[in-house]
Order: C-alpha cells, then structure tokens, then sequence
C-alpha cells in the first residue's frame, strides 16, 4: 500500500438500540446513592440478561445510559421490550419520583467499526430516536417497523417525521407500545359488514376547531349507525385513537371490524373541505378515497355524501339505491351546533368544572335555537349524571331542570336516537318518570341499534326496574359496540349494580372494582361496593371502602343517598339502604 494511503475502514449493516435514564439527574440530585445502586441492580438483574438472552453486544455505558448492537433487528425489539416490561414490573411498587425509567430509541443502519466501539449515522439516528421516546417507552426507525411488522405482534403509533439535530434528512419514527399484545384481545368479526370511523385529522391550524373536526365524525358515525345491517363501533371506542396514528390492521383488530374509515377536516373562513379513505382493515387494502368541498352552510349534506360513499364501498349492490338524508339535522343554526359540540367535549372530561361548562353551553345553543333536540337532551343528561355523582349544588333545582330538559328533548326530538336516550336516562334518574323513560330509550334503541351509549343507558335502567338479567345483556352488548369506550367505568359499573339487584353481591363488588379501577372518582360503583360488602359482612373492606366514598361525597348518608338512587322495587331499596348501614353509612 503506497505511504499516506487512507485506511480502509471496516462497515456493516446493524441494529442499534440506544438508552438512557429519563430525569437522571434529578433523581441523582435528590439520592445519589440510591439511585446509583437502583441502576446497577435494574442493570445486573434485568437489563444486562435480556441484552444476552438476545445475542445483543453493549458496546458502551455511560453514567445513565448505553449503547448497544445486535445482528438482528427482531432480536433488538424483543430485547428492548422485554427490558421495558420487566422495568415496568419493577417500578410497580416504587413511588412515582424514585422510579428508574429507560427511553429506548431503535434503528437500523450501517455503522463504521472502530475496535469495540461503532460510529456513523446509523449511530446518530438511534440516538435521536432514543431522545424522542417516552419515558418507559420504545421509538423505532420506519426501517425498523418495516422488519419486524410481519414477524413480531406489536402494536404501534405511527409518530410521523421529525427534524431532529445534526441528522439532515427528517426521521419517520414509530412508538411501540410495550403492553403485552394480549392486553388487547383480538375481536372475531361480526356476521355483517362493520365499520369503525377514526378521529379525523383537524387540519386547520387552529387547536380551537379540534371540536368541529370531532363533530364532523359524531354525526357520520352517527348516520351510519342507523343503518341496522352495518355493524357500526361507537364514537367513544373509536377516539381512544385520537391523537395518534395507529396501524390500520391493527385497529380493526383491537376493534373487530373489516374496514375503517379515516379522513381530515380543513375548515377556513366559511368553507370547509372534508377528505376520506376507506381501509379494508384485514389487508391494508384502500378500498375507496374521495374530498368534498363546500361552504359551512351545506355541511350536513357533505356529511350525508360521505356516509352514501362509504356505504356504496362496503356494499356495492347498494351503489344504485339512494340514500335517505339522515333523518332530522341536530340544528340548521352553525352556532348553536358549535355550541353543543363544545358541550360534548366538556361532557367527556367528567370533572365538576367541566360538567358546569357543559349545561352552560347547552343552555346557550337552546338560546341560539329552541327547537334543538339534542341540546335540550344533553342538558338533561348532564344534569342527572351530576346529581348521581353528588356534584350538584342544589338537588331539587337540578333535578327539576333535568326533567323540564328532558321532556322538551322527546317533544321535540321523536325522531333523534341521542336526544331519546339522554332523556329518557334523566327521567328514570331524576324524576323516576320509568315508563316514559323506558319508552324513549327503546325508540332510541330502534332508530339506532349501534349505539353503544344507547344499550348502556338501556342496561341502567333496566335494573333500576329490578331487571339485572336484561340488564346484564344490554350492557354486553354496549360494551362489544364500544370496546374502547372512555366511559367503559360507566358499562362494568351497570353490570356491577344488575349484580347487585339479582342478589350475587361477589360478582357486583367484582365489576364495581372493575368500574373504579378506570375510574375511580365513579361514587355510583363505590356506593354498589360499600352496601355490597356491607351485606356479605365484610366490615373492614366496607369501611375502607366508605371512607374513599365519604372523600368524594362527604354528604353521603341514608338520606341523600336514598333520594339518588333510582330503584323502583321497594324491596331492592330496602336491601340497599340495609347494605350502607351494615356498612357505616351515617344516618
């Protein structure tokens, strides 16, 4: 080799995992020591192993983090997730600022070996990915997610691209969820085409028109779920997606659905454009993708074209027939319509404050347009619910309010599934009006079969007329046509309480736990597990049970808590109260 020739320099194609502690030094800052001997024990008992389980190789440590090589980029993800579970494990008993967490970034590239060490942009960009990782989470490289996606069952969140420092070209990462695929059952498909409509992508700019975007999809979801042949998931189900960019086969997995609807909202000004795709979920396959252009004053009719489009798809022997509009809009006033979608979203939240926005701003779409069933119906519903829960400040105004609400929603709204339910769960619950309210609930139940919070509401008020068995059965059904609900505390929790009515106290403590553990400010599954446990003589686990109560309702006693729960057997009341005072319940 000729003098001042340049040496060659050895390169291979590799998977690069690298890692590092989340707030390492804060938690140095406040225990040194034991965070250092934290660390090296994760590292001795757990992460070390699993690098070698994995035939990987650490090619460096630093004082929080390392550096690490595998031949296999299969071998770097199940080594990356079994370290993060297992940390996951070990961090359940820790207090929250003591916890050890790993983020994990994952790439596959071609290095430069230098001895043990390795460089180069396959480096870098493990590196990066690593820096936008969660805490206790896992960011891969697209390359990566391309390998492994047929070989390992993963679920992930497509993150996009991302500029990041020093690396030229934008990097499209993916975060990979590290919960056991099994915490996700996959769904077996029902015996009829089924849909699931995703979040649409707000595409305006404005974090203020999030609403709009979500309403767009209410009211599609809406006009397909009363088509009885189509097997429709629930727009509560459907948002646990909101925000993310999940893998389509994936959904229809976790949902048990063949296609799945995706799409954006572009609103500016008085016009609006509305994109759509339909996906055939079991393949990836696109299926069908159309916009439509219009001005905010035809938003209803683009909306109907939409939901004619996806069903001329699913069902080609339909492309000839035409559509029904969907039967009566909510509102032809834009402002009372954003008015009670803003509603909708406080109504979600399911705090005190949200709640109270929520009546406000029906209240001002019913200003807006009095004939507004939905509105009048949601008002209702949010009133009872608040009185359940034991937020109401005056009782007997709420009461009387939810009820004058409710009544106008029927009036007014014969023919609208949403404003029937919400009503008629405020009559049985506020007023205990149960055969009005079971009448509205089982026209709602006609004009809309897939609507999960319709079955749910039906579930409740079932066994509030002492019916648990027809209650459990519609209250499964809500939960296989949502889920993913938000409100699942609200399905387990009716269960628990149908339970309760048909006398197996074990099993509605059991879905009263169930309830609470998604939702533990829910004081309707509390009071359920309180005068349950009160009646199988549990006494310590009843006390400890009405003390949490006693934090979140502190007016809780036989009185109140007689006067909100809506119980129409006078035997089931009497069992009832005789729980709570076994239980401790003051008089």
């Amino acid at each position: 080799m000729a003098s001042g020739a340049p040496e060659r320099v050895e390169r291979r194609l590799a998977a690069i995992v690298a890692a590092d502690v989340a707030g390492y030094s804060r938690l140095m800052g406040a225990d040194e020591e034991g965070t250092l001997g934290a660390l090296k024990s994760h590292r001795r008992e757990l992460v070390d192993l699993k690098i070698a389980e994995h035939r990987g190789r650490i090619v460096k440590t630093t004082g929080d983090g390392m550096l690490v090589e595998f031949a296999s980029v299969v071998d770097a993800v199940r080594s990356s997730l079994d370290i993060q579970r297992g940390m996951a494990e070990r961090n359940r008993d820790v207090a929250a600022d003591k916890r050890i967490e790993f983020r994990v970034g994952i790439n596959l590239g071609d290095i430069i070996s230098d001895g043990d060490d390795i460089h180069g942009d396959g480096v870098n960009v493990a590196a990066r990915l690593e820096a936008l990782a969660e805490p206790g989470g896992i960011c891969a490289a697209a390359n990566v997610w391309d390998q492994v996606r047929d070989k390992l069952d993963l679920a992930v969140e497509d993150m996009g691209e991302h500029a990041v420092k020093n690396i030229a070209r934008p990097i499209h990462a993916y975060r990979v969820l590290t919960a056991p695929a099994a915490a996700r059952p996959t769904l077996a498909l029902p015996d009829k085409p089924s849909l699931a409509v995703l979040p649409f992508t707000n595409m305006s700019g404005d974090p203020e028109q999030e609403y709009f975007a979500d309403g767009v999809v209410e009211d599609i979801i809406t006009g397909l779920a009363r088509l009885k042949w189509l097997f429709v998931i629930a727009r509560n189900s459907s948002f646990a997606y909101k925000g993310k960019s999940p893998d389509i086969r994936q959904v229809g997995r976790e949902l048990g659905v063949r296609y799945v609807l995706e799409g954006g909202v572009r609103k500016a000004a008085n016009r609006v454009r509305i994109t759509g795709q339909l996906i055939d979920a079991t393949t990836g396959t696109h299926i069908w993708a159309d916009r439509f252009d219009g001005g905010l004053e035809d938003i209803f009719d683009l909306q109907d074209r939409i939901t004619s489009s996806v069903v001329g798809a699913i069902e080609p022997a339909l492309r000839t027939a035409e559509m029904h509009r969907a039967e009566a809009k909510p509102t032809e006033s834009l402002d009372a319509y954003d008015c009670f979608l803003r509603a909708l979203a406080q109504w979600d939240s399911m705090t005190r404050a949200g709640w109270e926005e929520a009546v406000t701003l029906c209240r001002k779409a019913i200003a807006i347009d009095p004939r507004y069933a939905s509105a009048y119906g949601l008002a209702s519903s949010v009133l009872t619910f608040r009185i359940t829960q034991g937020w109401a400040s005056t009782v007997d105004s709420d009461r009387h309010d939810a009820a004058a609400f409710a009544r106008k929603a029927i009036d007014l709204g014969a023919d609208d599934p949403t404003a029937l339910w919400m009503a008629g769960q405020a009559l049985v619950h506020a007023v205990r009006d149960f055969d009005r309210g079971l009448a509205a609930i089982d026209r709602s139940l006609l004009l809309n079969p897939n609507s999960g919070q319709a079955w749910n509401i039906s579930g409740w008020v079932r066994w509030n007329c002492g019916d648990g068995s027809t209650a459990i059965d519609h209250l499964q059904r809500a939960m296989r046509l949502s889920p993913l609900d938000p409100w699942a505390h609200g399905f387990e929790g009716g269960i628990g309480w149908a339970h309760f009515v048909e006398g197996r106290y074990d099993e509605a403590i059991k879905w009263s736990d169930l309830a609470l553990r998604d939702q533990p400010k829910f004081t309707t599954s509390l009071r359920c597990k309180v005068a349950a446990l009160g009646l199988l003589g549990r006494t310590e686990e009843a006390a400890e049970a009405l003390r949490t109560l006693l934090t979140l309702q502190p007016n809780a006693t036989i009185p109140t808590l007689r006067a909100i729960m809506p119980l129409r057997r006078a035997e089931h009341m009497a069992t009832y109260l005789d729980g709570l005072r076994r239980a401790g319940v003051p008089e």
